[in-house]
């Protein structure tokens, strides 16, 4: 791998970067359709790879094929599956009721933004992450009567404080373990950063909506969402470690939230200029059970997805079925710029997936929603008329994230920011940021340019677990311009083909928030050195002990028994949700028109 084919770091750079210049400009400027722009920039980045960084044309189309793989599996199906939840509560009319209970506490555009963009999805980003709750809170808001394009960049660009310790603190766990970064110190120097942006998004949200003085309006409830969940995340993200803050910041935020709104309401309830005027809180129109039966399939997905990120119920599932395939044509036929061999391999991890276990929870909540079978295959099969072109653009863009990788585009692209001296940590939030970019995944950016960041830091003499942290917290602002991202929302919201839009609409803000990471990054390594945690480093080259390999079977055996337990427990807590959803929410619902009563019970 040659990080600099061109013997000029800036002019390789400037070379490998020219199919995300074509993405901005495609989306930006030229409005093109996503799959379009998406496969005009991965066959500029493949036609680089082979020309300019020298990579023979077979690894080059092996490795965009391993990258479409990873998009269509786990990538395409979380959102797959997730809205298969949602068309199936459309269908039955069920989601009818949960617009109801909403309004019910509010019917404040604002304040369903802050309930569900950023509370409710932060919650689902630290139980799945990757593109799960961008995918549920637009189609959410959506169903809620919100214009898909605002639902769309809300849910983006509320998708950012809490992606840092997405899919059970996947992010920080893969940084950690590819820097050497202490795990345990990532964790706390990136949950001394983020609660600043989790304070802010909230009220950045309300008045991206609403406007300065409509957003100011609100500030007290978005102070009580956004400072309960900072308070939360930087609790638990220095005290327990990378694999919560999420979950627990998400649930203390929508406790505090719901419970200060019974007290609290704006002044004037704010709707979209193109609604009909508000007449008032909406009165709740149906039992506590039926309401609780509307929102059991998605208490019962949180669950399944919860259980599912427990690493002992993640092996025992891999234990039971796990296929990993070596692409013969890709795999450590590349060397990396550490001089290492780059694996390729493509883990088929079928049953322990996100995915599967948002599967699980539709099958569940055929029952909890009343569905017959006809209706609920119905809805399935219209999920993927729906997903056509979205499924094809995010395998496309993964394609062209990965072949960026293995041609080593990525790192002279990282390369030519390290090159910025002592005013790296601000150009490192940039790194994480562009990474996100490219892959929609703050795990992927970490897992690419973990390494560099590391070895930089060291260089210029500052610790690497504050250019980690930068990588980290920067690449959550590049989450809401990632074209995969984007892809996801506009299949979320029924508006494929307007990409372009939505990157318009959230690019400002993701550069805005990025460069705040940045500067805060600069302040912790030269003016505020005490928020660095104090941490035990590694020294290179030290011997690492000796492993049993009989212990480490014996640990594995009781990790897979303990991930039973998890598993059995936690359907057994959902067939207790499911039983008492139905006793509790039975009844007649009423339905939509066009909709057949005949499927509820």
């Amino acid at each position: 791998m040659n990080i600099d084919p061109l013997g000029s770091i800036g002019l390789s750079a400037f070379v490998a970067a020219i199919p995300i210049f074509f993405l901005f400009i495609a989306l930006a400027g030229l409005k093109m359709k996503g799959h379009i722009a998406a496969t005009i920039a991965t066959s500029l980045a493949v036609l680089i790879a082979i020309f300019f960084y020298g990579m023979p044309t077979q690894y080059a189309l092996a490795a965009t094929f391993q990258g479409a793989l990873f998009g269509l599996f786990p990538v395409c199906w979380i959102v797959i599956t997730a809205l298969f939840i949602y068309n199936m509560s459309v269908a039955t009319g069920q989601f009818e009721v949960i617009k109801n209970s909403l309004a019910s506490i509010t019917d404040d555009r604002r304040m369903q933004a802050l309930l569900i963009a950023f509370s409710f999805g932060a919650f689902i980003e630290g139980a799945a992450g990757f593109g799960t709750p961008v995918a549920m809170t637009c189609a959410m808001l959506v169903g809620l009567g919100f214009n898909p394009l605002y639902a769309a960049g809300i849910c983006l660009l509320a998708n950012t404080a809490p992606v840092a310790y997405g899919a059970i603190g996947l992010p920080v766990i893969v940084g950690a373990a590819v820097s050497g970064v202490d795990e345990m110190a990532l964790s706390q120097m990136v949950g001394r950063t983020l609660p600043f942006l989790s304070c802010l998004v909230p009220l950045y949200l309300t008045v991206l909506m609403s406007g300065w003085k409509k957003g100011l309006e609100v500030w007290p409830a978005c102070f009580v969402s956004g400072g309960s969940f900072a308070i939360a995340q930087f609790w638990s993200s220095n005290y327990l470690g990378p694999m919560l803050p999420d979950i627990i910041a998400a649930l203390f935020s929508i406790v505090c939230t719901v419970a200060f709104l019974k007290f609290w309401s704006p002044k004037e309830t704010w709707r979209f200029p193109n609604e009909p005027k508000s007449e008032g809180k909406a009165q709740l129109m149906y039992t506590g059970g039926q309401v609780f039966r509307a929102w059991a399939p998605f208490i019962i997905l949180s669950l399944f997805v919860a259980v599912w990120g427990i690493k002992p119920a993640k092996a025992a599932l891999e234990h039971i079925f796990f296929y990993k395939w070596t692409n013969p044509y890709l795999h450590n036929m590349v060397i990396n710029y550490l001089g290492k061999q780059v694996p390729a391999v493509y883990n088929f991890n079928f049953l322990s997936a996100a995915g599967t276990a948002i599967l699980f929870a539709w099958f569940f909540s055929i029952p909890v929603m009343g569905a017959s079978m006809q209706t609920a295959l119905k809805a399935a099969g219209g999920t993927f008329k729906q997903l056509k072109w979205p499924i094809y653009t995010i395998a496309t863009i993964l394609g062209f994230a990965f072949i960026m990788n293995f041609s080593g585009a990525a790192i002279t692209l990282g390369t030519a920011f390290a090159a910025s001296g002592s005013a790296f940590p601000f150009f490192a939030a940039f790194i994480g940021w562009l990474g996100v970019f490219m892959t929609g995944s703050d795990t992927s950016a970490n897992a690419i340019f973990g390494k560099l960041q590391y070895v930089t830091a060291e260089k210029i003499g500052i610790d690497p677990v504050i250019t980690m942290s930068a990588n980290t917290c920067g690449g959550v602002c590049g989450k809401m311009i990632s074209p995969q991202s984007i892809s996801v929302a506009t299949a979320a919201t029924g508006m494929v083909g307007r990409e372009g839009d939505i990157f318009r609409f959230t690019v400002i803000h993701s550069i805005i928030l990025a460069t705040l990471i940045g500067i805060m990054h600069y302040l912790w390594a030269y003016v505020f050195p005490w928020m660095v945690p104090a941490y035990e480093k590694i020294i290179a080259g030290a011997p690492k002990p000796v492993v049993d390999a009989a212990a480490a079977a014996a640990k594995k055996a009781a990790t897979i028994q303990e991930g039973y337990m998890y598993i059995v427990g936690g359907i057994v807590l959902i067939f207790i949700v499911t039983i008492a959803s139905r006793i509790a929410g039975a009844g007649p619902i009423k339905v939509a028109a066009g909709k057949d009563k005949a499927h509820f019970h």
